[in-house]
């Protein structure tokens, strides 16, 4: 299992992750960073642990948002499910009825062709 060594804070903890995933974990000790250095920049030094709740709290805030904006858009893409359901019952209704006249009208005329070929 591979290590890294992600700063934040300006310390720096060694982690263990999934093969291939060192480049991932290091991004996301990257954004924490970033966010404790703009919380630093906002409320100055208030001590390393208030400033990583302070992050973890706004990092939670930002997952929570992007879960209720996943719900949304699966309750939207549930609901253009639906509506393509019912409009692919619809053209298949209307095709039905577009094959029964056209059926009813080819009927129509070969009656009339045999009415006028007798009448010849």
């Amino acid at each position: 299992m591979p290590h890294v060594s992600v700063t934040i804070a300006g310390r720096s903890y060694r982690m263990a992750c999934d093969d291939g995933q060192e480049e991932h974990l290091l991004g996301l000790g990257r954004t924490l960073d970033a966010k404790i250095d703009t919380l630093r920049a906002a409320f100055g030094e208030i001590g390393d642990m208030r400033l990583a709740v302070m992050a973890g709290i706004m990092v939670a805030d930002e997952l929570a948002e992007a879960n209720r904006r996943i719900r949304a858009l699966e309750r939207d893409l549930e609901g253009q499910r639906d509506a393509r359901s019912a409009a692919q019952l619809r053209s298949e209704d209307v095709e039905r009825q577009v094959a029964s006249a056209i059926g009813e009208a080819a009927t129509r005329l070969e009656r009339m062709a045999e009415a006028l070929s007798r009448r010849s």
